[in-house]
């Protein structure tokens, strides 16, 4: 079984895993900024500009909320990284599921944590998940892709579209039906996420747990029918 291009398959680099982390990606952007305070917890874009029209208009202790999960962002990313150093990686064995198992650990810590909890709290906590997402997950195939940020994914898209229709590339309409799908799993995401939090409230992360779940649960099936030998 291979992924498109030729290239070995590996569940971390499937569009289905791929899909369902932008879904989760989209859900919990949706979730903090409706539900926790106006924070974008992926999207740290939004953070950075917030930060600065808040400054602008000397609204610091507004602005000042951003900060925390910048920090969070950057600390998960360290993370994500020590994960892949050789010898962490040996020991783990299968750090990208550490790394989705270490996402999910935390936020199933974001549900138990009591009603009232600071807002700012659950921003930097689901950050530093996301950026570990970030760090881990980038790839459909053999093309980039971002999980938890659209722009550049739709850059890349429009670019795909544009090389199948003008220049009848086969290899840019391939990547266009991989990448449109997984950019539209982070829009649905978003609106589910949305959906959730004004119904659920704070529970709504449990959506979001669920939906990370059944991502490392494709791993363990692809090892069931590939007869155990482990896929990345």
């Amino acid at each position: 079984m291979a992924e498109p291009g030729g290239v070995p398959y590996r569940t971390s680099r499937s569009l289905r895993l791929i899909a369902l982390l932008a879904m989760a990606a989209g859900f919990l952007d949706a979730y903090t900024f409706l539900g926790r305070g106006g924070v974008f917890a992926t999207a740290q874009t939004g953070n950075m500009v917030l930060l600065g029209v808040q400054a602008a208009q000397a609204q610091w202790g507004e602005a000042l909320r951003h900060v925390p999960p910048i920090i969070a962002f950057v600390v998960g990313v360290w993370v994500a990284e020590t994960l892949r150093q050789p010898r962490v990686s040996a020991a783990l064995r299968r750090p990208v599921r550490a790394a989705l198992l270490l996402e999910i650990l935390v936020l199933v810590l974001v549900g138990l944590l009591p009603s009232g909890v600071s807002d700012d709290l659950v921003a930097v906590l689901i950050s530093f998940v996301a950026s570990v997402q970030i760090t881990s997950f980038g790839m459909i195939g053999h093309w980039t892709f971002n999980t938890t940020v659209t722009t550049t994914n739709l850059r890349n898209a429009a670019q795909a579209v544009y090389g199948a229709v003008v220049r009848h590339d086969r290899e840019a309409g391939a990547q266009a039906r991989h990448l449109w799908p997984a950019i539209g799993s982070f829009a649905s995401g978003a609106l589910l996420g949305g959906l959730a939090t004004v119904h659920l409230g704070d529970q709504a992360v449990w959506v979001a747990t669920g939906l990370l779940l059944v991502g490392l649960a494709m791993f363990w099936a692809d090892d069931r029918r590939r007869g155990g030998a482990g896929a990345a």
